[in-house]
């Protein structure tokens, strides 16, 4: 059983980079393959090098989605699993063990997913998702609930799907799930199995209504089309529930930083 673990980075945060990858490395399986995914001469190789992980250049096209698929097109023979992790993002302690093992057992499966605590720049808690199987069921229409960090997927399902769309900007994590979730299931673990880290230079931050407006594309593109003239109207339950609870990290993050 091989693990890929991919990394994208521009290089710019070398010390959350270094706490991302303290988070994989202290995960409790085997066989884990880091690839970070890095413009050369940013000072990554050396990193790469002190985890004994890979170097692989950013092939400059298609953002992060192109970053990915570098990542994935260097995957070693026998890779099983393979996920992706923001460079300021964390693993649970035991999260691979949890998702491999749930994978392992079930062969219907093709990604395993948990629930996810939100943090600042300092790591402090400041929102906990927890929509655990809701997340998958109303994946198609509503808000994206499945947190991308903590997914495991079966390298070979995303593989076949066409692995990232490189013409999607910053929901390229819904189009995959939406793509695999028509080969299996995507099956939810009642566990923190990761942490993301809110702050102002994240891209899921910086552009909310961009996401939005790429995410609704995304899912008429995979519906009917009179399914797709219906969404128009449908969709604005889901986007206010989306922006509430980003209001809601925001105040909290706020709280916390004014505590201190």
């Amino acid at each position: 059983m091989g693990i890929l673990m991919i990394v994208p980075t521009l290089g710019r945060r070398p010390d959350l980079l270094r706490l991302c990858l303290d988070s994989i490395a202290s995960q409790q399986v085997g066989d884990i393959d880091i690839v970070l995914v890095a413009p050369p001469g940013t000072g990554v190789e050396a990193v790469a090098e002190q985890y004994e992980a890979r170097f692989v250049a950013d092939p400059g096209r298609g953002g992060l989605s192109g970053a990915l698929n570098a990542g994935l097109a260097a995957a070693r023979p026998g890779t099983t699993y393979a996920a992706w992790l923001g460079d300021d993002d964390l693993l649970s302690l035991g999260s691979l063990q949890r998702t491999t093992s749930l994978l392992d057992q079930r062969p219907d499966a093709v990604m395993a997913f948990g629930w996810c605590d939100y943090i600042d720049e300092r790591g402090e808690v400041v929102f906990r998702s927890r929509a655990g199987r809701l997340a998958a069921w109303i994946l198609g229409w509503g808000p994206n609930l499945v947190p991308q960090p903590g997914s495991l997927m079966r390298y070979d399902a995303v593989m076949a799907v066409g692995a990232l769309d490189e013409s999607v900007r910053l929901a390229m994590d819904l189009d995959l799930f939406l793509r695999l979730r028509r080969r299996g299931r995507l099956v939810a673990i009642p566990a923190t199995l990761a942490s993301f880290r809110w702050h102002a230079d994240s891209a899921t931050v910086q552009g909310e209504s961009v996401s939005m407006e790429e995410s609704d594309r995304l899912r008429m593109r995979y519906m009917h089309p009179l399914a797709a003239r219906a969404y128009l109207v449908l969709r604005w339950p889901g986007r206010l529930a989306l922006w509430l609870a980003k209001r809601r990290v925001d105040r909290n993050s706020a709280a916390v930083a004014r505590a201190r």
